[in-house]
Parts: C-alpha cells; structure tokens; sequence
C-alpha cells in the first residue's frame, strides 16, 4: 500500500518514512487522512490501512487505489513531468488572469472577450410592443380562419350541432366506410391466419344497399318504439300526480266542510249502509 500510495503522491515519501520509523500509529492516520482527500476512505477507517478490513472491503479499496494509480500516471510513466507541466500551463502569463478570476471571483468573472460579446447581444434592438401585440393578433386571426374552413369541411358536425335529433346522412356515411375498413381487414386477416382453422366457408358479402336499408328501418322502428315508451312514462306519470292530487287534496263539500276523496267515499258508505237483520 505504501508503494501504491508513493506512485500516487511521490512527495509523501520523505513524511511518511519518517512517520513509519517514529510513530507507526502516525503513519496509518496520515495515510487515511490522505485516502480522505482522495476520497477512498475516512479518516476513522484505520482498518483499511492497516489491513484488518474485511477482505471484500480490502479488496476494493486496494483497487480503487489501482484506478487512481493507473489515472495519475502520464504517458511515459512519470507523473511529475505531467504534474510540473500543468503548473507551468496553469502559471503561465496568458493563463494568469484566468487564474486570478478564479481565485477572487467578482460578479463577472468571464474573459473580455466573452464579456464584449455579452454585451453585443444585450445591445441588439429589441422589437417595439406593438408590433409583437400585432404579430400574435396576425397569428390568432389566421389560425381562428384555418378553423372556421376546417369546421365548414366537416359537414356532419355542423348538421350535429344544429339538428342533434336528426338522423344524419354525412354520419352514416362515415359509420360506412368506417365497417367496410373493418371487414375488409378482418378478411384480409381471416384469409392470412385463421383460414386453416375453420372449415366452413365464410359468407359472402354482397355490394347490394338493401342489407343497410333493412338495419335502417330496423332502427327507425325502434326508434319510434323508444319514443312510445318515453311517451306511455310521461303519461302515466302525470296520471299518477293526478289520482294522488285527488286523493290527497280536499275537494268536496259534505256538512260545512271540505273533504278528500277517500274521507268522503267513507262517509258515503257509513251513511248509506244497510243494517243486516
């Protein structure tokens, strides 16, 4: 672990000899303060370095320590020579302010030539109010005649919505085409996959209208049907309101006063009644 950690920091070397030759218990909290800063392990994680992890975890830390190896070293092997030529990038005149910037950020802290174009775009003339307000205008009132053409095309839905009781022709058109698109391609399905598993043939379809005039009337009866129905409830409904308006409602005379129906129909009876013998 010492030689992995040497690859990947050489000038730890001298510190960390002379901790391995005064404190050993030093040594193992400088190398986990160092996996700390590589972000391999914590500094209480003396378990790690010093070998008494369990091997799962041992194991892939020794191999973290191996990609940061293989990731630290340069091309040619030398670290350092990759490491002094970044400084040098890093350090250089051109480089310098960058450097500063970074160090010491201000509210902008991008280069001038990345402020001046900043400041080309900020500066370009904006559109007056006015004439966006009537471009949008422009764009309601062509998309609200694009719909007024498509809702003159459609010719069903404008039937529907002033007669929606009327029986449209433009509909059952439509429902036409849409059931011969279905059969077709339940033919076409029927021929391709389930011929083989039926043995009787299918029915021939016929391009007569009387097939269509004869579910046409069959509606239309009981349609009319429908409407006799709903007719027969209204009427025996208001007839219901009016017996229980009779029944309920004190209506005739008898001895001063006003009665129901069914009080008067009992006084009739007590009155009228023969004795037996």
């Amino acid at each position: 672990m010492f030689i992995l950690l040497y690859r990947i920091c050489p000038c730890l070397s001298q510190r960390l000899v002379s901790l391995r030759s005064k404190e050993p218990d030093a040594l193992s909290q400088e190398l986990a303060q160092f996996g700390q800063e590589l972000m391999l392990c914590g500094t209480d994680d003396l378990d790690l370095i010093t070998g008494r992890a369990c091997p799962i975890r041992q194991l892939c830390f020794l191999e973290q320590l191996l990609t940061v190896v293989q990731g630290s070293a340069g091309p040619g092997g030398d670290s350092r020579a990759g490491g002094e030529g970044l400084l040098k990038e890093l350090f250089s005149p051109e480089a310098l302010p960058h450097l500063t910037h970074t160090l010491t950020p201000t509210l902008n802290p991008w280069p001038a030539q990345i402020r001046a174009a900043q400041k080309g775009q900020k500066s370009l003339p904006s559109r007056p109010r006015g004439e966006e307000v009537a471009d949008v205008t422009a764009l309601l009132e062509s998309t609200r005649n694009t719909l007024d053409q498509l809702h003159k095309q459609c010719v069903f839905l404008r039937d529907e919505a002033t007669r929606p009781s009327v029986f449209s022709v433009c509909a059952l058109r439509v429902a036409v085409c849409d059931l011969a698109q279905i059969m077709g391609v339940f033919n076409r399905v029927y021929e391709t996959d389930f011929r083989s598993y039926v043995n009787r043939d299918p029915p021939s379809l016929r391009p007569h209208t009387h097939t269509f005039r004869t579910v046409h009337t069959l509606l239309s009866a009981c349609n009319t049907e429908l409407e006799m129905l709903q007719q027969l409830l209204v009427t025996s409904v208001s007839l219901s309101d009016t017996v229980k308006d009779v029944h309920t409602h004190p209506r005739y005379w008898s001895r001063g006063h006003r009665q129901t129906l069914p009080t008067q129909l009992e006084d009739l009876t007590r009155r009228y009644r023969v004795p037996h013998p």
